[in-house]
């Protein structure tokens, strides 16, 4: 398995004419190798692998690391030298967007001969096509956090708090197996709605408001992102009419996923049937993003995004409504892309839920 995901760095051999690259991101290492510490470097030939701790390490990595030769070292930088010097490399790629000036130099200067390439942010849409075990692990957290969710909803009653909800989601989460949560949850209640980001206060729930949830809990190393927006009591007109345009979006753009289509494609396709309803300046992020080994990670789905969907590629698809004053609505699934189409791993009903 991690065989085939190091297949993908061949283009980077080639594009760049290095001998080996140096991975120095964790998350990269825990995807190429299969080590989960927290410090650690890989190194990779086209044939061959070498994985770098030292001895704190050394027991984990005897039973994490997969095809790779493992070294301790008392000090990594000379471990990385002499191994270089060991394999006679001339040319050694190097992840640009995961190393500081202060570590380039460093190691720059200690391999006076051998060359180092930069190699862009690129190298990490390595991992934005997942295989099948990255799939099944994805589904897996997926589900414990839906189920989670619909397992607290009683809670969410007139007066208890935003952080009361949080707190009862993250217990739920937790005793259901995941390892922890996603992120800061997002509870936004009434005109706390339009804060996208407006993490969970706390201000008490109210009958007939809006409330947005975001949520997600990690397990096995894989994070969940969800969001869903509910009423207590009838929330009023405006509120469906605005909660139907961000649904109709979101419907939209799931059924736009499929191989072949540019990410920005598919954020058009969405964004313009929220023009034309009037509301395109009350949404200001992307429609959507990568979810993996991070919360956060490529592909982007976004307006400027060049990134073409492949199968695999497992991405949110998140629009939102957000008016100051007002409040707010937004609707999150994660999808992974298939053959024709795509399957949401997320499990929550999208239909307006009045408790």
């Amino acid at each position: 398995m991690l065989k085939n995901r190091r297949l993908r760095l061949e283009r980077f051999f080639d594009t760049c004419g290095v001998d080996a690259i140096l991975f120095s991101n964790l998350l990269n290492i825990r995807y190429l190798c299969g080590f989960s510490g927290s410090e650690g470097a890989l190194v990779l030939t086209r044939d061959n692998a070498w994985f770098l701790c030292d001895s704190r390490y050394t027991t984990q990595a005897g039973a994490e690391v997969v095809d790779a030769e493992i070294r301790q070292f008392t000090v990594k930088l000379d471990t990385v030298v002499e191994l270089a010097t060991e394999l006679k490399l001339s040319r050694i790629g190097f992840e640009s967007a995961h190393t500081t000036v202060g570590d380039f130099k460093a190691l720059s200067d200690r391999l006076a001969g051998t060359e180092l390439v930069a190699v862009g942010g690129d190298l990490d849409l390595i991992r934005s096509c997942k295989d099948q075990v990255e799939i099944e692990r994805l589904q897996r957290v997926a589900s414990l956090a839906s189920a989670s969710l619909q397992a607290v909803l009683p809670v969410m009653v007139p007066g208890v708090s935003e952080q009361e909800v949080a707190r009862e989601l993250e217990f739920e989460m937790r005793r259901r197996g995941a390892d922890g949560r996603a992120f800061d949850f997002i509870v936004a209640s009434g005109e706390r709605g339009a804060m996208p980001h407006g993490r969970a206060s706390e201000r008490p729930l109210r009958s007939g408001e809006l409330v947005t949830i975001d949520f997600g809990a990690l397990r096995d190393g894989y994070y969940s992102d969800e969001t869903v927006t509910l009423a207590l009591g009838d929330p009023g007109e405006r509120s469906r009419e605005i909660y139907g345009i961000v649904r109709e979006r979101h419907d939209r753009a799931i059924t736009a996923v499929r191989p072949g289509i540019a990410c920005h494609e598919q954020d058009a396709i969405a964004g313009e049937f929220m023009r034309e309803r009037g509301y395109g300046e009350y949404f200001g992020h992307c429609l959507g993003h990568g979810v993996g080994l991070e919360i956060h990670e490529k592909p982007v789905v976004s307006p400027r995004s060049e990134t073409v969907v492949e199968e695999g590629m497992v991405f949110t698809i998140e629009p939102g409504i957000y008016i100051p004053g007002f409040g707010g609505v937004r609707i999150e699934d994660t999808v992974v892309a298939t053959e024709n189409g795509c399957r949401l791993l997320t499990q929550v009903p999208k239909e307006l839920m009045v408790l």
